[in-house]
């Protein structure tokens, strides 16, 4: 009675859900690995959700790390499903997602999966970039986008007959023949089958032909009743650390047209439209795409702005329209240390952004910035504690009230990027930076941010980690620490193996059996750039134009 109360509560607050009847349909679970308030606010989660439910001969249901753990449209457990896809976008949702299997009446390694259970597969991020530490668990992975690869696989599986039988459950056909035949399909990784030939990932062209909006509205998420929209995918810029400017290579854009149909769309459930991409303001018509969407009446916010470019009028018109919070991320306190990690930015772009910004001063900014950074030195946390005073300075000068937080990430080497060989900062000199940031700017009223550094460290083995990981979170009695380091401990594996050294660069990696389109040359080139203090040149901006540098285009 308690999980019924509080299902149709949540539902009665969505706008958008999608209810089917399971008769001669194959049951998906779509898995969420953390709680609803956050899945539910992931636009590439809802977009899977989405396309399929498009499919006719699907029911696509929703299911979220939460105390019953039971779908949300019908309350199914996961064992009523043919199918599990997990959407995975985090390393330490990780524990979750074992957590999750082993909830359930579902054998948790795969090997010991028969015909009568189903089909248990994964995608997302950092299951793109190296989904080994989850490979015995699942039988198989999707590397690369969801729209590129879910219509192949909806093939394989409207070819097995897995109608939903009541008095059955999981999957009506032979495990190995549907491993077999997914194994065949392009950007599907199935590790009891894998030839140690590499995995390509999958990514759309013309990112035009597939909405990528929100599909439910509801005010039970991080962004509220916000209407998201995909303006742009990809980042020109290369940061050398960030794993979205690599997996998600091209950089593409959506046409003013089709971005303004969307929003029209999602006016009829919301006043507010968010504009999500990693650096939307590489947009070419982003000024006209925001005059259209103030014309529409819309409120407008957006996920992030990067410092340059940066566009005076659409910033402006996005203050205008009722943004109270406005995020910039210089990343490091230094030029120097921008130039290694291929920012992009000078301190002066930063202080030409803050001027506009003063102009209509939001009430609260944000600023990004990350610790722990190769080369880092103790000068260098100084200019962050520097130039954000400077910043605080240049806003105050023009009107006070602007509420400015520091939210500060170690840095965590990701597979797929030029600092993937690179080991992280140790937890005693990340707390020490923490600290003295902390200490220096608190007093002057600007609040600082930060995860866990032990947990980040936690992440940065999984990113880096291999298959002698699974038995590590299999072994976990929930998400903490403690059990965590018992479970290393027990296994006699070191974290410091997987993030506190340099990886040779003749080392096999882990994840060399997945092929991300970039070449491992360029990747090698873009790390001595950096220890030479070299930046590269963004990837050129336009339709139908391409460089042919790092192997992707």
């Amino acid at each position: 009675m308690r999980w019924e109360k509080e299902a149709k509560q949540r539902l009665s607050k969505e706008k958008g859900t999608i209810i089917k009847d399971w008769g001669g349909r194959i049951p998906i679970a779509l898995i969420y690995p953390n709680t609803y308030h956050v899945g539910m606010s992931n636009l590439g989660f809802q977009t899977i959700y989405g396309l399929l439910n498009s499919y006719e001969n699907i029911v696509c249901e929703r299911v979220f790390c939460e105390e019953d753990r039971r779908s949300v449209e019908s309350g199914h457990y996961l064992d009523d499903f043919a199918v599990l896809a997990f959407s995975i976008s985090y390393e330490l949702d990780y524990i979750n997602v074992v957590e999750l299997l082993k909830s359930s009446a579902i054998p948790l390694f795969a090997a010991d999966r028969g015909d009568e259970h189903p089909l248990v597969i994964a995608g997302g991020p950092c299951i793109t970039a190296n989904p080994e530490p989850l490979a015995p668990f699942f039988d198989c992975f999707a590397i690369g986008e969801g729209e590129a690869i879910l219509p192949a696989i909806i093939g394989v599986l409207q070819g097995t007959g897995m109608g939903y039988v009541k008095s059955e459950k999981g999957i009506r056909d032979r495990r190995n023949e549907l491993l077999e035949s997914l194994s065949s399909v392009s950007g599907i990784y199935v590790p009891s089958l894998h030839d140690n030939k590499q995995v390509s990932r999958q990514w759309v062209r013309n990112i035009d032909d597939f909405a990528t909006t929100s599909v439910i509205v509801t005010p039970q998420t991080e962004l509220g009743d916000i209407f998201l929209i995909e303006v742009v995918r990809g980042c020109r810029w290369g940061c050398r650390f960030c794993l979205a400017g690599y997996l998600f290579r091209p950089f593409r854009f959506r046409s003013m047209d089709s971005l303004l149909r969307q929003a029209e769309i999602g006016l009829k459930d919301s006043r507010r439209i968010g504009i999500l991409g990693a650096s939307p303001f590489d947009h070419p018509q982003l000024d006209d795409i925001v005059a259209g969407l103030q014309a529409m009446g819309a409120e407008i916010s957006i996920s992030s702005l990067r410092i340059r470019p940066l566009s005076p009028v659409a910033l402006h018109g996005l203050v205008d329209s009722g943004a109270k919070t406005l995020s910039l991320a210089p990343e490091a306190g230094s030029d120097r240390l921008r130039k290694i990690i291929n920012k992009g930015i000078s301190e002066k772009d930063i202080i030409a952004a803050i001027d506009w910004i003063a102009e209509r001063p939001p009430k609260h900014l944000k600023l990004y910035f990350m610790i722990g950074l190769p080369t880092e030195t103790e000068d260098d946390i100084n200019e962050i504690i520097k130039l954000t005073l400077s910043l605080k300075g240049r806003l105050d000068s023009r009107r006070t009230g602007t509420h400015i937080t520091l939210t500060v990430e170690p840095f965590v080497p990701k597979a797929g990027t030029p600092y993937q060989w690179l080991p992280m900062t140790g937890a005693k000199i990340l707390n020490q930076r923490l600290a003295t940031l902390r200490n220096s700017l608190e007093p002057k009223g600007i609040a600082v941010r930060s995860e866990s550094v032990a947990w980040a460290i936690v992440q940065g083995v999984l990113s880096r980690g291999d298959r002698r990981l699974a038995p590590v979170l299999a072994r976990m009695n929930g998400k903490s620490l403690s059990s965590w380091r018992r479970a290393m401990a027990e296994l006699a594996l070191d974290a410091d193996f997987y993030v506190g050294r340099e990886i040779p660069l003749d080392e096999q990696l882990p994840w060399a059996n997945i092929d991300l389109g970039v070449e491992h040359d360029y990747l090698e080139r873009e790390l001595q750039r950096a220890r030479l203090g070299k930046e590269s040149p963004p990837c050129p901006l336009g339709d139908g134009i391409e460089c042919h540098k790092c192997g992707v285009c």
